[in-house]
């Protein structure tokens, strides 16, 4: 059997294999989960107890269950729609006006729910005798707060019930044309006794996937994730925290905390370098809340106190996550092949900025990366035209040596041996053209930037699917055409079996982003015009190979 071929069926066989795994995974059924129902206005969740030795401070027991009607007041800008609710002050709804559902193209895109789809809310309080968590009503402003023209930013002040004397303030600052939100809490002390509280920000969601993959492969990440500058990046799912086996940063002076998703991220961001507590747990049935703890300056009988830190909540758009809040950038997962997804994702961005539009970025992109593997790719396809004139020689060699394949392979290798003719150098350019093309999948599959971007004509969402298959059929074509321009396998089975191929990946990229499959078929196209020259020129007797 001739090698090259062997290999290069392996490979693909292999790909073909992980591809199905994952689309079996994908599509399976998913388990039954009981959901707690949401607690008025929001997610329940329990007050976080900051540590022993950050401070010997117990967290408050959770309130009694408001109405299940907690007043809520919308708060609209630019870019979102969200609701607050008096109950802790929590948003537990958050609409991206510029991004639109994927279940439907009418409706903006839900971030932060509560129930329709999942439980996902972003809440905060006080942890200290007397003041308020996210489970204390809070007096809401009468009306539709609006951001209106001309202004920047608009916030929101939510007042809690005096206690103790004590008397607190939560204002939400949010920013046209930007979706973060500074949550920040006036303590205005007018007890008999000094103050030295504790804030937390925390993140309440059900563990239920988001946006589902429709296509072959494997699931996005979706969980908290923790960043510090000592341990970097550290991801948990919520199977480790129901497991007890979550492990990041439990302690550090600088860094955030997340909770990630496909497309979308939001995030506690503490400014400063104040020390400060991270946690993860179980609050409920399939429920979890992931956050920061952060300690208050002491408050002196008769003074007053701040404490605060931004809120993202939004799309993961790269090119501004970085300036947002070091090492944000890192929620957008490219998989094990970050090192070549990143750079595949800046020459797009780089081709997008050109043409103002990701398919012809994607197809300069193709033409680029051919560029670059032009010597290695006309060295192969000089070895497959020289095979190809050397094809009545093999076919010989069969009919004298077909009984004994150790002789007929001895011989063969003699011939390629005098020809000079390297039997695997067509694999390489498949071999290296695989972390390419897997990388560029998890660029069209993880980069927010090709959601819903469209193409031309009938490819209106470049991270989606063909939807009349139109690009997997001129794929299959493609390559078709490729495999009759190779050299025709001596071993029947094989010839057979490399003609089924156009078919099986045909069958398979009907599932895959149209973007990657438009890859593909300018990246055939481009391989088919240069086998075909070389082949032209090899057959027209310039390659030296000896006749028949």
């Amino acid at each position: 059997m001739d090698q090259r071929r062997l290999i290069l069926f392996l490979i693909f066989s292999f790909a073909v294999l992980m591809l199905w795994e994952g689309w079996q995974k994908q599509h399976q059924p998913a388990p039954v989960a009981t959901v707690s129902a949401p607690a008025a206005g929001g997610a329940p969740g329990v007050v976080p107890t900051p540590s022993a030795g950050a401070a010997a401070v117990a967290a408050l027991p959770d309130a009694q269950g408001a109405a299940a009607s907690a007043p809520r007041v919308v708060v609209r800008t630019d870019v979102l729609v969200a609701e607050v609710s008096a109950e802790g002050g929590s948003i537990v709804r958050l609409e991206l006006t510029r991004h639109k559902s994927k279940a439907d193209a009418t409706r903006s895109f839900v971030l932060f729910d509560d129930g329709v789809e999942h439980l996902y809310a972003a809440q905060s309080g006080l942890i200290g005798d007397g003041l308020p968590s996210h489970k204390t009503m809070f007096t809401l402003p009468a009306g539709e707060q609006v951001l209106k023209d001309g202004q920047d930013s608009l916030t929101v002040r939510l007042e809690a019930p005096e206690q103790n004397g004590v008397k607190v303030t939560k204002l939400m600052t949010f920013h046209r044309g930007n979706y973060l939100v500074d949550v920040a809490y006036e303590i205005n002390n007018a007890s008999a006794s000094p103050l030295s509280p504790h804030a937390y920000y925390q993140l309440t969601r059900d563990g239920k996937p988001a946006e589902q993959v429709e296509a072959f492969g494997v699931n996005t990440f979706n969980g908290p994730a923790f960043y510090t500058e000592a341990e970097k990046f550290q991801k948990v799912t919520f199977e480790e925290i129901d497991n007890g086996k979550a492990k990041f940063a439990k302690k550090a002076s600088d860094g955030w905390t997340a909770l990630v998703q496909h497309y979308f991220v939001s995030a506690w961001l503490p400014q400063g370098d104040v020390e400060r507590e991270f946690f993860a747990r179980k609050v409920g049935s399939d429920l979890y809340s992931s956050g920061v703890i952060l300690p208050v300056a002491s408050i002196a009988p008769g003074a007053s106190g701040t404490i605060s830190a931004r809120l993202y909540a939004g799309p993961q758009e790269q090119d501004k996550l970085e300036g947002i809040a070091k090492g944000l950038d890192l929620v957008v997962d490219y998989g094990w092949l970050t090192v070549i997804a990143a750079p595949l994702f800046w020459v797009l961005s780089w081709f997008h900025n050109l043409t103002g539009n990701w398919g012809w970025a994607i197809i300069l992109v193709t033409i680029a990366i051919k560029l670059v593997f032009f010597p290695l790719s006309a060295a192969s396809y000089k070895s497959m035209a020289k095979m190809r004139v050397l094809g009545p020689r093999m076919q010989r060699l069969k009919e004298l040596y077909g009984n004994d394949k150790v002789k007929m392979q001895q011989e063969m290798m003699e011939m390629y041996r005098k020809e000079k003719i390297n039997p695997l150098g067509g694999c390489l350019p498949i071999l290296v053209q695989i972390p390419v093309f897997i990388s560029l999948y998890w660029v069209l599959l993880g980069s927010v930037e090709m959601r819903h971007a469209p193409w031309l004509g009938w490819i209106q969402d470049l991270s989606a699917q063909d939807p009349f298959y139109i690009l997997p059929v001129i794929m299959g074509a493609t390559m078709l055409i490729q495999t009759k321009l190779n050299p025709t396998p001596p071993d029947p089975i094989q010839a057979k079996v490399m003609l089924a191929m156009p078919i099986v990946f045909t069958f398979m990229f009907l599932w895959f982003p149209s973007g990657l499959v438009l890859y593909w078929v300018v990246n055939n196209t481009l391989s088919i015009a240069q086998q075909w020259q070389i082949t032209r020129m090899i057959e027209g007797g310039k390659s030296g190979a000896k006749p028949a």
